[in-house]
Formats: C-alpha cells, structure tokens, sequence
C-alpha cells in the first residue's frame, strides 16, 4: 500500500477532519489536504495531483454524493478512490452512492484499523484495474 498518496479529506465539521486525520496518521499517511465542502473539494482536485479522496455525505454547499457524481462525469477524475463517509449507514443513501459509482463506504464512528483496512481494499482493487489493462 501506498503511504505516499496525497489524500483529501472532505467534511464540512473541522474536528471530523481533525479525526480523519489523525486516523491517516496513525497508519502511516502524512500527505493529507482537507476541504469544507465538496466544491471546495472539487477545486482542489482540479488544482491539484491528489490520490483518494475521503469525503463525509451530508455537506452545505455540495455534498459528498453531488462531488462522487461530478467527479464520476470529470474525465481527468473518474477513476478516483472514492470513500464515502456517513453518520447514518441509511439503506437509500448507501444505494445512492453505489449507483453513482461509490468505492465503499464507512459509518462513524470507525477506528483507524477500518478507515486503513477501507483505503487498503479500495487502493488493490485499483491497483488490480490497472494491471488488467496494462496487460491488454
């Protein structure tokens, strides 16, 4: 696994994304951006080379699932490691998400051991995606 990668953390509550943070830390990862929102979101990873994005659902201005879904439909985007992270595990939200093309998802409260096991499954199955097509 990567612990190089730049991560964004996406919350609009600053102690959440001191948490997330200091769960990141805690496994080992040292490169880490936060934004508010999803829009602010949005400009970072057009601005610039970020390697997962861990975003919370519920958010002002864009939601975590209105940044999944423009990320999704950005061609320089799409393919990026998406985790969505929620207060309430609702059935419907989870569907939505997946719909639109989620990577997996955690609810708070979560231990860094399921955030760590959460990105490490997301980064192989990546890592296995790219290879497929290396090797056509």
């Amino acid at each position: 696994m990567d612990k190089d990668m730049k991560i964004l953390i996406v919350d609009d509550f600053a102690t959440m994304r001191k948490v997330i943070r200091n769960l990141l830390k805690q496994i080992g990862y040292a490169k880490i951006i936060e934004a508010e929102d999803g829009r602010v979101a949005f400009k970072e990873l057009k601005a610039q080379k970020i390697d997962f994005v861990i975003s919370d659902w519920n958010m002002p201005n864009m939601t975590g699932y209105e940044l999944l879904k423009a990320i999704r439909a950005d061609g320089d985007l799409s393919k990026m490691p998406f985790l969505m992270v929620t207060a309430e595990a609702l059935h419907a939200n989870v569907l939505q998400a997946v719909k639109a093309g989620v990577d997996d998802y955690v609810v708070k409260p979560f231990t860094s051991e399921v955030l760590g096991g959460k990105i490490e499954k997301i980064i192989k199955k990546y890592n296995a995606q790219e290879k497929q097509r290396e090797e056509r």
